[in-house]
């Protein structure tokens, strides 16, 4: 009986595994090569075509080096978001369309090995204890996991991909998003250094449109941002320092905060602090925010993640007055008058 490709692709991947040197760490290019020899000497066993051996090498390599099967579409520009439901099924945005891929993950066991990848190397941790995290790839894609007993149906992670380059004002421009005069008013906003507040449903381009604003940032000044996982992709700006908060884990580290990253923040001799913060719960009262902070807000670009900024605002009372105080210690500049 004639093996299916994932058959013929498991076994060859156990042999890949038993020829891999465990004496030393083999690069890249390497392990590139075994794999070819492999496939090749196996081509005949298994009736393989030449498209069937490259697809196998690539495959193959992705599995032992790469995030398996995810490498294809977050290598893809086309791809901007990938949805991983469990084993049963992958769908994938491009171009403003979902749809559903057409390959999956070979077990459970091998998407949880993908998952505990990606959160080593930003440093968090996801299991039963602690099922939910956010995470981003080594090309700044953002990643939400979730696990059981939360997900019911399998491990379930979803990836949005920012582009290689920034929008900019001139490309919302462009796209018909703002107008000329809508551009001025914005750039003379932040060069004044107002506090400004982006507000948005999910995918609506808040952190898009963020990062096109930070452009009108004067490049002679000290800019921090502060993100639960950092995707700000701050441009033209060398003084920039960018700190993210940390969760706790089972090694006993404690968590840092936005409220812990905001007071040391104080102390860096900032010119502008950009903070980005998930949705607020609805019944959350007081938002992380030192007493401190109104004496320094003056100046800040500040990005909240809010779907809707009136009942986030309405629940969180002391933080409006606080803002509004810093507000009325900055002297209006003409031009709003």
């Amino acid at each position: 009986m004639k093996k299916t490709y994932r058959e013929i692709r498991s076994e060859l991947k156990e042999k890949v595994l038993e020829e891999v040197s465990l004496s030393r760490e083999m690069t890249d290019e390497e392990v590139r090569e075994l794999i070819d020899q492999i496939v090749i000497s196996k081509a005949r066993e298994y009736g393989l075509c030449y498209e069937d051996k490259r697809q196998l090498s690539r495959d193959i390599f992705f599995a032992i080096r790469k995030p398996d099967i995810l490498e294809e579409l977050t290598t893809d520009p086309g791809v901007t978001e990938i949805m991983i439901n469990g084993t049963e099924s992958i769908f994938i945005e491009r171009s403003g369309h979902l749809m559903q891929w057409d390959k999956t993950f070979d077990s459970i066991e091998k998407l949880e090995d993908v998952i505990q990848q990606i959160v080593a190397k930003c440093n968090r941790c996801v299991n039963e204890a602690s099922p939910i995290a956010d995470a981003r790839l080594e090309n700044g894609s953002r990643v939400n996991i979730v696990l059981a007993p939360v997900a019911l149906n399998g491990p379930i992670v979803t990836i949005r991909r920012f582009p290689e380059h920034p929008i900019q004002m001139k490309d919302l421009l462009r796209f018909g998003a703002v107008n000329e005069e809508i551009i001025e008013f914005l750039r003379k906003l932040v060069i004044a250094g107002y506090n400004i507040f982006i507000s948005g449903g999910t995918g609506s381009g808040k952190t898009t449109f963020l990062n096109a604003l930070s452009d009108f940032i004067p490049k002679d000044e000290r800019i921090i941002t502060i993100e639960d996982s950092a995707e700000l992709q701050i441009q033209g700006v060398l003084n920039l320092v960018r700190l993210e908060t940390r969760n706790a884990n089972v090694e006993g580290c404690e968590p840092i905060t936005i409220r812990d990253l905001i007071k040391s923040s104080l102390r860096m001799r900032p010119d502008g602090r950009m903070m980005k913060t998930r949705k607020s719960k609805r019944n959350k009262k007081r938002l992380p925010v030192p007493y401190s902070f109104p004496d320094h807000a003056a100046g800040d670009l500040v990005l909240f993640l809010h779907g809707e900024l009136i009942k986030v605002g309405q629940k969180a009372q002391n933080l409006l007055p606080l803002f509004l105080g810093a507000f009325q210690c900055c002297r209006v500049p003409s031009f709003l008058q």
